[in-house]
């Protein structure tokens, strides 16, 4: 069976074991996987990960909490498959009232709202995250 959406299905496999408050969670590597969990490390909204090896690569992502409670209140896909949704850098989203982090997929590589408006760089809106 083949995933449609595995940057959804991430998303989804992170909420889902923040729902059942567990350490880590293991998803299927991918390169873009990757870059998202280390700007959502680099914002301290997830703790470490690591990369497996073998036929088939995993990524397994710390979770964490504050007071038995995770620190991630919502992850949100915004671009979708079916709908892609594209920002300059002058629209870029603001997660409740900057509080939180928007990521960006831009002609640099990922990079979150913040970083994108500095660099006055615009793209697709890959999930908004609180």
């Amino acid at each position: 069976m083949s995933i449609q959406d595995p940057i959804a299905n991430l998303f989804s496999s992170i909420n889902n074991a923040q729902s059942r408050a567990k350490e880590s969670v293991v998803v299927p590597f991918s390169t873009k996987k990757v870059a998202l969990v280390d700007i959502l490390k680099q914002e301290g909204y997830l703790g470490a990960y690591s990369i497996s090896e073998g036929s088939k690569p995993q990524l397994t992502i710390q979770l964490r909490y504050f007071e038995d409670k995770p620190v991630i209140k919502q992850l949100k896909r915004v671009s979708k498959p079916g709908l892609r949704e594209y920002s300059s850098y002058k629209d870029l989203p603001s997660v409740n009232g900057g509080l939180g982090v928007a990521i960006i997929s831009t002609n640099k590589g990922l990079m979150t709202d913040q970083q994108a408006r500095e660099a006055e760089l615009g793209g697709e809106v890959i999930c908004s995250v609180f």
